[in-house]
């Protein structure tokens, strides 16, 4: 299959992301439960978060594509990696969740590989840089909450990641709605020329 028969894929990466991080966000938040919840962000993590975006980082790979090729593999892999986290200590109980330590570890290492990709969605449009931007303050947010804890702190790191998903999803929709129109909407425009 040749690249010219190969669609962008950043409208499905971006809406995998988006719609899964605003569902776990929303637990986050403390705006719906987290008892029935947690399976439906299992769910959704593993294949609208996780398969999804690995879909689209492949195609990303294929059309040669480094930054969204990275950043759809990388992601999908985190919701596939979270989703199982859930999977085997909350649904089969089979291991103990990690203590907070471990999982503020998790978090911050996240938030370190989105701060590096925030500064080069700088090259790419400023709706990516909103995503990001609010991406890499959400991991550190959820990093601290791991290793001290806090409702008050999981509870802004929730809105926060309701704004970072929506972001997402209004990303995606300008990609789809620019496909089909000649209107330009905000934030699509490059905001630095390499």
């Amino acid at each position: 299959m040749s690249s010219k028969n190969i669609a962008n894929p950043a409208p499905l990466g971006l809406a995998g992301f988006g719609f899964t991080t605003i569902l776990l966000n929303l637990v986050n938040a403390g705006l719906i439960g987290t008892s029935t919840e947690v399976t439906l962000v299992l769910t959704m993590g593993l294949f609208f978060g996780g398969l999804c975006q690995f879909v689209a980082g492949y195609w990303a790979y294929k059309l040669d594509e480094v930054f969204p090729a990275t950043a759809f593999s990388a992601y999908g892999a985190f919701w596939e990696t979270f989703a199982f986290y859930l999977l085997l200590t909350q649904v089969f109980e089979l291991v103990e969740p990690a203590a907070g330590t471990g999982l503020g570890a998790y978090l911050i290492l996240w938030g370190i590989f989105t701060f590096y990709m925030w500064i080069n969605s700088f090259y790419h449009n400023w709706n990516l840089v909103g995503v990001f931007g609010t991406l890499w303050v959400l991991f550190f947010l959820l990093g601290v909450h791991g290793f001290y804890g806090g409702n008050s702190l999981l509870q802004l790191a929730g809105w926060l990641g309701i704004v970072c998903g929506s972001w997402a999803v209004w990303t995606s929709f300008c990609f789809i709605f620019q496909e089909h129109t000649d209107i330009k909407l905000p934030g699509i425009g490059k905001p630095l020329q390499k």
